[in-house]
């Protein structure tokens, strides 16, 4: 969210800047719903003002004077926080803006290619997909899994649930033990405001699947990502800044209607309605996020590596970003198959933007500012285990087991 005071001095930069991220920011209806709400209170603390003041000469005469102005009041705090609500539908829905650095483009057509690693495997058979290795182990069913619970859902068997959970502690292992992340289990199931904090609501509305309770005066949501209640540990709150940085990581199953990419990755475990994913947020002081980022890259892109799976890291433009971020670098696994790179992470800072959102601070010697937020699939499960499996698979449809994953999977070499 930003600061509407800064808003008001930069209109013409600020749209501009959003036209970058897509966005058509009308200066004029802004303007206009602005006005009407700082008329209105202003006239309501002209008149709150003028009621206390009658109150101090405590005579008689002037109640009915009072109980007019109280009137006057209730409807003026009625009418200000109409216009509010209208003012808010334009300010919670204006994107973060994109860094200088950030390529400036509508869509992933201006993306920048920063790195490649590995070496991409020249197979002496013809290379089977992730569907085609589970079908003849019997061990990913999609069919099962539609009886279950429709479409975009799978049932992992045997030894290939056992790699899953392989791939999830391994990963801990090596952000916990390595990087020191704080490990946290959470609730999978968050409020309205904490939705809100991170930016999921109210403009991804559409994407997320609500729980329905009966008696509830609060909305509740089944979590996209782990990112949600691992950022909002720390709403509302203002932190020592010798507490800085904070970072956390959790594995969590993920929710998503994916609504709007019917037709797209049908078939297979790439677009899941449930997923796993372990996933890295850090807390720091706003002018640290960049130098965060970069570290949040590295940690992430070490989990390809020690598992030699070829990826490469592009910068994405203004266009292709996230609601939140200001600058996000995507991770992308060598699927063989497709003889191409998928996307199994993305890597954001928000600056203060989501912090402004859930009003969290920190302390510094000047007062208390608004802290830093990043987050980072450190990877994505289920994307993860495609890009192993084709990238390890033999000619029988038997995959080898890379060593640094062996002790999570009994010792065995292969499945």
């Amino acid at each position: 969210m930003h600061n509407i005071k800064d808003l008001r001095k930069n209109l013409d930069n600020y749209k501009k800047k959003f036209n970058d991220r897509n966005l058509e920011f009308d200066i004029t209806k802004f303007n206009k719903l602005d006005e009407i709400n700082r008329n209105l209170i202003l006239k309501k603390e002209t008149l709150e003002q003028e009621k206390k003041s009658l109150s101090k000469l405590k005579d008689k005469s002037n109640f009915e004077k009072s109980k007019d102005i109280s009137e006057e009041i209730s409807s003026l705090t009625k009418q200000q926080n109409e216009s509010q609500k209208n003012l808010n539908q334009i300010l919670f829905s204006l994107p973060n803006v994109a860094l200088n650095d950030v390529p400036v483009g509508k869509d992933e057509k201006s993306n920048k290619l920063i790195k490649k690693f590995g070496t991409v495997k020249d197979f002496s058979f013809k290379v089977k997909s992730h569907i085609e290795i589970g079908s003849i182990q019997n061990s990913i069913d999609f069919d099962t899994s539609i009886k279950l619970s429709g479409s975009r859902f799978v049932v992992l068997k045997d030894k290939f649930a056992l790699l899953e959970r392989a791939l999830i502690n391994f990963m801990l292992d090596i952000h916990v033990g390595e990087f020191k992340y704080i490990e946290i289990s959470p609730p999978l199931i968050v409020n309205e405001d904490v939705m809100f904090g991170t930016g999921q609501l109210p403009k991804f509305e559409e994407d997320q699947f609500e729980i329905k309770f009966d008696n509830s005066d609060q909305r509740k949501f089944l979590i996209p990502t782990a990112e949600v209640v691992l950022t909002n540990l720390v709403r509302k709150s203002t932190i020592n800044k010798n507490d800085l940085p904070q970072r956390f990581v959790a594995s969590t199953p993920c929710f998503r209607k994916e609504a709007g990419s019917y037709g797209k990755d049908t078939k297979g475990m790439i677009r899941q309605h449930q997923f796993y994913k372990v996933e890295l947020v850090s807390i720091v002081e706003h002018n640290n996020c960049i130098k965060e980022l970069d570290r949040m890259l590295s940690c992430a892109e070490s989990i390809l590596e020690k598992l030699e799976i070829p990826y490469q890291v592009i910068l994405l433009s203004s266009g292709d970003m996230g609601f939140s971020a200001e600058k996000t670098y995507d991770i992308e696994a060598w699927i063989p198959s497709e003889k191409k790179y998928r996307e199994i992470s993305s890597c954001s800072s928000c600056g203060s933007f989501q912090a402004r959102r859930m009003s969290t601070k920190y302390k510094t010697d000047n007062g208390n500012e608004f802290v830093g937020t990043l987050n980072g699939s450190g990877l994505a499960v289920g994307r993860l285990m495609i890009a192993l499996l084709e990238n390890n698979q033999n000619e029988d449809g038997s995959v080898n087991i890379p060593n640094v994953l062996k002790k999570y999977m009994n010792n065995l070499d292969k499945i």
